[in-house]
């Protein structure tokens, strides 16, 4: 028996089916036009209608005993995006035809439990949790929890753009495609240059962003290369994170690190954290991007619970 999941966030549409030998998924990023920073929530909404057919189609969901979906962006108050009502719609209807039971989750709670299921380490209990994507960058003290899957109090992160925001304004800058991570990696690769040490704006865990915006784009209408700027990005993404993490560390020095979040599948940023720490894991690359595989998993788990395991 299968259950299903289904993700519907401000950039991809997925879906997944999961039981205890492992998953099938199905993912398609919405399209941004050229030279875009990003999509209105209508427009979201809109494609993810358009999506959502197709995927079912290819992922051929059979023998479904439970649906779980991502209702919200995170487990807090007011937390909520139109976007996330086109799979809320879909998974609500099939349960209903079904007679299945049908769970809700936040898509942070998602990330996580993609990561914990992926990471290699047999997670349980308190962690930290690094969330690091395009609309999120929060260091989170994670607590398991029966009803939402995890309780998360946000311990540090940014107070203002986000890394994946970082990220995606210099890709577009440089006339990337939108969402930039992947092929601002690539061009980083091709830099030659030394590049400077990346200066950082950290208070304890929290760090602003902003500030290397507008030192990046100078250095672009300064005449760097776009090598070169994309590889500095990078580095000082790497190295809010660093900072940010060894502030938390010392307050929780006991307690396993977990990076989950698009932005984590760059692999430069990922060797300066593993350099700097112990006891730290990172989702799989597949399962770092948003994924309908860990509200899956949440499902699954709910589903045996109700069920006496």
């Amino acid at each position: 028996m299968n259950v299903l999941g289904i993700d519907t966030s401000n950039y991809t549409t997925s879906l997944a089916t999961v039981n205890e030998n492992g998953y099938s998924q199905k993912r398609l990023i919405l399209d941004v036009g050229e030279g875009k920073r990003g999509l209105r929530q209508s427009d979201a909404l809109f494609l993810h209608t358009k999506n959502l057919p197709v995927l079912f189609e290819e992922l051929g969901a059979k023998d479904v005993c439970a649906v779980a979906y991502s209702a919200r962006p995170r487990d807090v108050e007011g937390s909520y995006m139109p976007c996330f009502l086109a799979g809320e719609a879909v998974a609500r209807s099939i349960a209903a035809t079904l007679g299945v039971p049908v769970y809700s989750f936040s898509h942070q709670a998602g990330h996580i439990e993609a990561a914990i299921r992926s990471c290699g380490k047999e997670l349980g209990g308190e962690m930290l949790a690094f969330h690091v994507s395009g609309g999120t960058t929060e260091l989170l003290l994670v607590r398991p929890d029966k009803d939402v899957g995890y309780k998360c109090e946000i311990i540090g992160g940014t107070r203002d753009i986000s890394a994946g925001q970082l990220v995606d304004r210099v890709g577009v800058l440089l006339g990337l495609k939108f969402p930039c991570g992947g092929e601002l990696e690539k061009l980083a690769g091709e830099c030659t240059e030394k590049t400077p040490k990346a200066k950082t704006s950290v208070d304890g865990a929290f760090c602003n962003l902003s500030g290397a915006e507008n030192h990046i784009s100078k250095m672009l209408a300064d005449g760097r290369s776009p090598a070169f700027v994309a590889r500095f990005t990078l580095e000082t993404v790497a190295a809010t994170l660093v900072a940010t993490a060894k502030a938390a560390r010392e307050k929780y020095p006991s307690l396993p690190l977990l990076f989950a979040g698009g932005v984590m599948r760059n692999g430069a940023i990922k060797e300066a954290i593993t350099s700097n720490f112990e006891n730290v894991y990172f989702a799989k690359a597949e399962l770092s991007s948003d994924n309908a595989v860990g509200t899956a998993y949440l499902g699954l788990k709910k589903y045996k619970e109700a069920h006496n395991g």
